[in-house]
């Protein structure tokens, strides 16, 4: 559980959302979750109430749920829920302003409370960056365990304390270093197909670096030693997917990912019991939701079989 003190950020004005194409869904927010009371939290809520399955969609760095926009419609047309939350300092949630509020509990604590408030069962599990970092490690907790069904995986890791790649070390020298991170040009770098709109939907949750220290932080928080918050959590993960989970699984891998490509990838799908072969996205960057109608079209085939 976050501790519960007073926290200050930023709000993104509502009408940097105008603009962003392809992605009128209904947007829910709070701002009484336990542990995190005033800060206003948001997440789109799209399908079915009572849906016999739900999608829940967790992104990564520096991106936000906009970047499920080619994957929900697939969802959504098979009868399903989707819930795709922004995490703070991303989307339009809050941003707190001091980079010591970013913290890996304080991510992973606030995706648990808000399983638990939206009382979410039978979950597809669907990650990518950090959303699989964070989202990967919910099972440890009894309070999502018996939620889990099913588990859509793509370029991720657990972070189990390992020295990462000098690429990662790379870029998060670079993202502490540069109070200013230009977003949608990052994003934009590995995904050429981006339109100008869809990239300044990528920049619309930060107006200014005010709002980047989300950003800037969280490569950072990824527990690449041993002594780093998340290990632990990290550590049973593996445990659990590797002995424990018996639902079903899809990998996709979007092959020009150069820092969690199909080498990370097939690391991981070892470690998931019962993952088939992947699907191998050729030319998907890291970012491969952008290239994500065929994956979720995929997805759906082979949990049906």
């Amino acid at each position: 559980m976050s501790q519960n003190k007073s926290i200050a950020a930023l709000r993104t004005p509502d009408e940097r959302f105008v603009d962003v194409p392809d992605f009128d869904y209904p947007v829910s927010y709070a701002d009484d979750l336990p542990g995190y009371e005033g800060l206003r939290i948001a997440w789109i809520d799209a399908g079915p109430s009572d849906a016999e399955e739900v999608f829940l969609c967790l992104h990564g760095e520096p991106s936000w749920s906009f970047l499920y926009r080619r994957m929900m419609p697939v969802f959504l047309e098979s009868g399903a829920r989707v819930i795709a939350p922004d995490l703070l300092g991303f989307g339009r949630s809050d941003k707190p302003t001091e980079q010591s509020d970013y913290t890996f509990n304080f991510h992973r604590d606030y995706l648990l409370e808000l399983v638990e408030r939206l009382d979410l069962r039978n979950i597809t599990l669907v990650v990518q960056d950090w959303g699989g970092l964070l989202g990967l490690t919910l099972p440890v907790d009894e309070r999502f365990k018996p939620r889990l069904s099913r588990l859509l995986v793509m370029n991720t890791g657990l972070g189990v304390g390992k020295s990462p790649s000098d690429g990662f070390l790379a870029w998060k020298n670079y993202a502490l270093a540069t109070p200013d991170l230009p977003i949608g040009e990052l994003i934009a770098r590995g995904t050429p197909h981006l339109t100008d709109a869809e990239i300044a939907a990528y920049d619309a949750p930060f107006p200014g670096p005010e709002y980047k220290a989300g950003a800037q932080m969280f490569p950072a928080l990824v527990p690449v030693s041993p002594e780093m918050e998340g290990v632990d959590v990290s550590l049973k993960a593996a445990e659990f997917w590797s002995t424990e989970w018996s639902g079903k699984s899809f990998m996709a891998i979007g092959d020009a990912d150069p820092v969690l490509g199909p080498a990370v990838m097939e690391n991981l799908r070892s470690m998931i019991k019962g993952c088939p072969s992947a699907m191998i996205v050729e030319g998907g960057g890291h970012f491969v939701q952008e290239w994500g109608e065929s994956i979720a079209r995929a997805a759906l085939e082979s949990f049906a079989d």
